[in-house]
């Protein structure tokens, strides 16, 4: 049986690790490299960098803290913000990196993920899709962290996405993301029963409960979580432990 992984994320902001609310209401929650090494102690599976100010004066941020993560700990890291051509996707893979995540890139030019997977492999390439409800309540893929609508439905693009060559998917409902309220196993489990690749849920963990939910409703290869090892008394450890009494194949 394929291990679940347990995928802790963490934003940058300026080189700070930050936490949002549905991508706003941004709070310092400490330094990234500290709280990377904790993650790697506890043995996290893996391990998500976002840098939501991926500009070019503030990319020297995120490649010290990859260089350095990469160099101290031993989880693979999946590193997205920014990245919009071949070449700086393999400056982020230089610098430690295992997998590289596109987003607003991806939708804006579909043909990116294709280019990508083919330099690197599909394995190396995430498709980051962020959705949340437009006015009329129907599902919508946004890019720009949650502010640009385009149109699209995130189960198509999860298809198309898989299409055109990504390895995997990350799945972030922008209205849960920071709330800690649960998945939103419904749209996730429409995305995980559409597509092959490994699906990866992000967006309204607020107990352990709710990462088996991910898995066992919703489908997911693997479960992401922020706020509730930031905010509460639970830890990777603990997590882990919850996720193999409820019958979870589960790194030890």
């Amino acid at each position: 049986m394929l291990k679940v992984r347990l995928i802790p994320t963490i934003l940058l902001k300026d080189g700070r690790m930050i936490k949002t609310r549905q991508f706003s209401e941004y709070r310092d929650v400490g330094n990234p490299r500290t709280v990377a090494k904790v993650y790697d102690a506890q043995r996290a599976d893996e391990l998500i960098f976002l840098d939501i100010t991926a500009t070019v004066e503030n990319r020297h941020f995120l490649f010290d803290i990859i260089a350095a993560v990469a160099q101290e700990c031993f989880m693979p890291l999946t590193v997205g913000g920014g990245i919009r051509d071949v070449a700086q996707a393999r400056a982020i893979l230089t610098h430690g990196a295992d997998k590289v995540a596109i987003n607003t890139a991806a939708v804006e030019r579909p043909a990116f993920i294709t280019e990508l997977a083919k330099k690197f492999g599909n394995s190396t390439v995430v498709v980051s899709i962020d959705y949340k409800k437009n006015a009329k309540g129907k599902n919508e893929v946004f890019t720009h962290r949650g502010t640009h609508p385009t149109g699209l439905d995130p189960v198509a693009w999860a298809k198309e996405a898989q299409k055109l060559g990504a390895g995997e998917i990350l799945l972030t409902c922008v209205d849960r993301e920071g709330m800690m309220t649960g998945y939103d196993l419904e749209t996730l489990k429409q995305i995980t029963s559409s597509v092959s690749i490994p699906v990866t849920a992000s967006g309204g963990v607020g107990t352990i409960q709710d990462l088996v939910d991910g898995i066992v409703i919703g489908g997911a290869s693997a479960v992401a979580a922020a706020s509730i090892f930031h905010f509460t008394d639970q830890s990777i450890f603990k997590a882990h432990s919850h996720m193999k009494q409820k019958g979870l194949s589960v790194r030890k």
